[in-house]
């Protein structure tokens, strides 16, 4: 059983390739999304080019608006930014997409010494957010397309209904979303972001995605 949340959705980052492609996707798809950035003058013009609806604010006051926050930054901001919207944010669910990519050597797994990306966001933001990743292996370019796109999107969290209701947004973004276990677990995902970025250079793949095979049963 997949949980439902309605209420508004911050995107942040969201004048990023992947943050103006998930946000577009989900205003699209009906949602409420309020796209941030550090400047709100930057996330209002975004916005206005995405369109759907969709509205710009600073990072700060997009996150205070919202029921979900979705956080697509650089690793190399991934803490100033988690830090910047914290007081924001208690009691929500926070999706870190978040792939600790490590310049030039983008195509070598470097995962941080907390593990994963999304285990390290847990520990700067703190036990009162409910932190959940997912977006680590679709390709952006893709993304902001009107395309049927071939590529799963593995979700991981400590909250089975966090998961779920994380699961229904990439739903929205027209993409199946498959529970991928504990937060712990993303550090898989993570890594398999450079592999994926290996198989495109070398194979001259435009997007390399991952699709899981087999007859899938609905969690209950």
């Amino acid at each position: 059983m997949s949980e439902k949340f309605d209420g508004p959705v911050a995107v942040i980052g969201g004048s990023g390739d992947l943050g103006a492609a998930i946000a577009r996707r989900l205003a699209k798809a009906g949602r409420t999304v309020l796209l941030g950035s550090r400047c709100p003058d930057t996330a209002s013009a975004a916005a206005s080019r995405l369109g759907f609806g969709i509205s710009g604010r600073s990072n700060e006051e997009a996150a205070a608006a919202a029921d979900i926050v979705i956080v697509t930054v650089p690793f190399a901001a991934q803490e100033a930014t988690l830090s910047s919207i914290a007081p924001h944010i208690k009691g929500k669910i926070v999706v870190d997409t978040t792939v600790p990519l490590v310049p030039p050597r983008v195509m070598r797994v470097q995962l941080p010494a907390e593990g994963s990306a999304a285990v390290r966001a847990q520990g700067i933001l703190g036990d009162d957010v409910t932190v959940v990743s997912a977006f680590h292996s679709v390709a952006a370019h893709k993304l902001i397309r009107d395309r049927t796109i071939a590529c799963d999107v593995l979700v991981f969290g400590d909250d089975k209904s966090a998961r779920s209701a994380v699961i229904e947004l990439v739903r929205d973004c027209g993409l199946r979303g498959l529970h991928g276990g504990a937060l712990a677990n993303s550090a898989a995902a993570e890594a398999l972001t450079s592999i994926l970025i290996f198989i495109n250079k070398t194979y001259g793949v435009d997007g390399a995605g991952i699709q899981i095979t087999g007859k899938l049963t609905e969690p209950g």
